[in-house]
């Protein structure tokens, strides 16, 4: 019998796309597991991290787990309680750093679908939530962190159905022909085998780190393009046990997103 893992995959995601925030900076989240990430860096190496949520909420001090970006614990001691208008305004200005975001299909340059599937935008066959605040922060944030949960071929497609939110459009320049700021773009792709980024030259998705357990030839058999291999595949690290104690006790202790 297996060794019990003393840990989850999500709380594995939760730890490593914390680590990826640093101290003195600036991230817009939505709820769910970005927050959870989040809040986790703000309680452990990132204590002046300050946290945008789209409807207006400006760095709370959250009470207890919020339910939307629009949830009145968003807004909890905040530093300001202003508007959708005030926080993207922010983001066009250059004023955010960070962006976490997850869709239903992303394709080898990081272009996001979180519209619709299907052939027709008129007769889909999955309607999706549509962007939202999506691609104001894909497009405006200097970085963009995807948490995609679920690796598979479904997710990770050739061509996406439909770009609700630009990643790197069609490879190096495009962002910029297509009168995106300069300097901005995806970085960071985190899913439930491992960690990928994109190549510096081509924009093309590159695998850069496995979770425990999990091989380079199981990510791209879940990959529907091939994926460019980093030099040194790492592996990713655990999280600790205050970081567990964290996210059980503290940032989720009713699991609604750890539990998942």
């Amino acid at each position: 019998m297996a060794e019990e893992r003393r840990f989850s995959t999500i709380e594995l995601m939760a730890s490593v796309a914390s680590h990826l925030l640093e101290n003195g900076k600036t991230v817009a989240v939505g709820t769910g597991l970005p927050l959870i990430a989040a809040s986790l860096a703000k309680a452990t190496h990132a204590p002046e991290l300050v946290i945008f949520f789209e409807a207006g909420g400006v760095d709370p001090q959250i009470p207890t787990l919020p339910v939307s970006v629009g949830d009145s614990r968003t807004v909890y001691k905040a530093l300001v309680s202003s508007s959708l208008a005030d926080v993207m305004e922010t983001m066009s200005r250059g004023f955010v750093d960070y962006a976490f975001l997850g869709g239903a299909q992303i394709d080898m340059y990081g272009n996001l679908n979180s519209t619709f599937i299907g052939e027709d935008y008129t007769k889909p066959k999955v309607r999706l939530p549509g962007s939202g605040g999506a691609n104001d922060f894909g497009s405006l944030c200097w970085e963009t962190i995807y948490l995609m949960g679920k690796h598979t071929k479904r997710k990770f497609v050739k061509k996406c159905d439909f770009i609700t939110t630009p990643g790197w459009l069609s490879g190096p320049g495009a962002r910029e022909e297509a009168g995106l700021p300069a300097g901005t773009g995806p970085s960071k792709v985190i899913t439930d085998l491992g960690v990928l980024g994109f190549d510096e030259e081509t924009k093309r998705m590159k695998l850069l780190a496995v979770h425990p357990g999990v091989s380079v030839e199981q990510v791209q058999a879940n990959t529907a393009f091939e994926l460019l291999i980093a030099d040194e595949v790492k592996v990713t690290t655990p999280p600790t046990q205050e970081e567990l104690s964290l996210l059980r006790e503290k940032i989720d202790p009713k699991g609604y997103i750890l539990k998942r």
